[in-house]
């Protein structure tokens, strides 16, 4: 399975929990411990507040910390690890969990780049992508998952997700396979009705 770059994962700001949740939104991966999980990781972000920011800076002292950033000493996987901004956008200061691969020097400053840009968009929207994320993120574990051998050998290893589909009982489906009538039923009620947004 294999992620794009840089990717809003959660819609709207996410308490201590739900943070921590999504922290290892990936954990029941097939051969978690054989495999290197950093694609999964590199990129994905989501907002957080204040105090959730706060808190994380007084677990360790930073690896890093540049202007309005730092970097968690521990790391994920391979070169991946948190970096928590914290940034001005339209006038308000918001708070936002990244991970970064920090073999790439850059890949921090990228992540802040695609933050404020989504962010900055006049119209509050969802991608089609963004809207799989959030329901991926949102999700408990119990129903979601990775396809394996109920599906064809090529589908192996796709997020999955438990969908209730009506006479037919509760179905497991492809995450990325779901229907746009099947995604509004899964989003929260709030979310469902969002435009749709142009990719970046």
């Amino acid at each position: 399975m294999t992620l794009s770059s840089i990717r809003k994962i959660y819609q709207g700001v996410a308490d201590r929990r739900q943070m921590f949740r999504m922290f290892d939104r990936h954990a029941q991966r097939p051969d978690r411990w054989k495999n290197d999980g950093s694609a999964l990781y590199r990129g994905e972000w989501f907002e957080i507040g204040r105090s959730e920011h706060d808190d994380m800076f007084e677990i360790l002292p930073p690896l890093w910390m540049r202007g309005d950033m730092f970097a968690l000493r521990e790391f994920l996987t391979g070169s991946i690890s948190s970096v928590f901004l914290s940034l001005t956008i339209d006038g308000q200061p918001r708070y936002f969990h990244s991970y970064c691969d920090l073999s790439d020097k850059v890949s921090p400053e990228r992540a802040r780049a695609a933050i404020i840009e989504r962010e900055s968009r006049p119209v509050k929207a969802m991608t089609r992508e963004e809207r799989l994320e959030h329901i991926w993120s949102s999700t408990h574990d119990d129903y979601r998952g990775y396809a394996g051998e109920r599906f064809s050998k090529h589908l192996w290893g796709k997020r999955t997700v438990l969908f209730y589909g009506g006479q037919r009982g509760t179905v497991l489906k492809l995450l990325d396979q779901l229907t746009d009538t099947e995604i509004l039923a899964k989003l929260p009620v709030h979310l469902r009705y969002l435009p749709d947004a142009i990719a970046a």
